[in-house]
Formats: structure tokens, C-alpha cells, sequence
């Protein structure tokens, strides 16, 4: 897993957001805490000034949408449906090709805003399974009867 995501288990986070009544200051403040990748290296830049100005406000569809912005610049969103309670939220790397061609990551959820971030959520969790590498890491054990010689060959 990268750096940034290492301590944290998405599927957690996933249920914290499907079990959420509305979305709050806090709970979004957890999101970018634990989801977010390039605001930390933004630090103070006009992005991330604007984006507490948004939170502050308590304007959470606009500081969803700027998250997914600033965090996933080859995800938009596909499709915003509100269906039987519920919305639905759609983010693609292509939208446009036809929805049964498409791999599009969608949440759900009776608030907009917890709808988008659970679609954020999802994406920033494939991002880390796809990060993985399909090859073991560690090193295997040195035999301890191996031995380097140094054998040259002057013919």
C-alpha cells in the first residue's frame, strides 16, 4: 500500500459513510484525513483555501465535487440520479462511452453529498488494490552456506 493509505482500512470508512444520517464537518474532515492524498501537499495553496471557505459553509455537494477535483483528476462524474430516496452517484475515467461498455464506480446514499463520497471512497480504495504489487517484495532468506568467490577467468 502507498504511504498515505497505510494505516487506514477503507471498507471501515465505506460502512462510517453508509451508516451516516447526513454528512457533517467532522465526518468530512475524516474523509480528507483518511481518503485524500494531495491535500497534504498542497498545504495552503487557493485550492485547499477554497475548499475549507466550502466547508465552512456547510456546502458538502461543493466540497464533494472539489475533492473530486483536486483528488481524482481522470474520474468524473458520469451520472447523478435521484431514484426511490436515494441518490446515485456515477464517476468514470471515460463517460463517454455507453453505460454497459463502461467500468463506472457507483455509491448511494438518501444524502447527495455522502452519495459522492462514497463513489470518492470507492475509487481512492481501487487506487491502492491497483498499487499493489502482483510480486512478494521481501527479499528471500541468504542461504548461510552461500558464499561469494571471485573467479577470474586470464586465459
Amino acid at each position: 500500500m502507498t504511504v498515505a493509505f497505510r494505516h487506514y482500512d477503507f471498507p471501515s470508512l465505506s460502512d462510517h459513510l453508509r451508516n451516516a444520517q447526513g454528512m457533517t464537518g467532522p465526518l468530512m474532515r475524516e474523509i480528507m484525513d483518511k481518503a485524500c492524498r494531495r491535500i497534504p501537499s498542497l498545504r495552503q495553496s487557493e485550492r485547499t483555501a477554497r475548499l475549507m471557505q466550502l466547508i465552512d459553509a456547510e456546502a458538502w455537494t461543493d466540497v464533494a465535487l472539489a475533492l473530486m477535483e483536486l483528488e481524482l483528476p481522470l474520474w468524473h462524474v458520469r451520472r447523478i440520479a435521484y431514484d426511490e430516496g436515494e441518490w446515485h452517484c456515477a464517476l468514470s475515467r471515460e463517460r463517454e462511452l455507453p453505460d454497459w461498455l463502461d467500468a463506472a464506480v457507483e455509491g448511494c446514499h438518501g444524502d447527495l453529498a455522502i452519495a459522492l463520497m462514497s463513489a470518492f471512497v470507492e475509487v481512492q480504495a481501487l487506487a491502492v488494490e491497483a498499487s499493489r504489487p502482483s510480486v512478494p517484495s521481501v527479499r528471500p532468506a541468504i542461504d548461510p552456506l552461500y558464499e561469494p568467490v571471485a573467479c577470474e577467468n586470464v586465459s
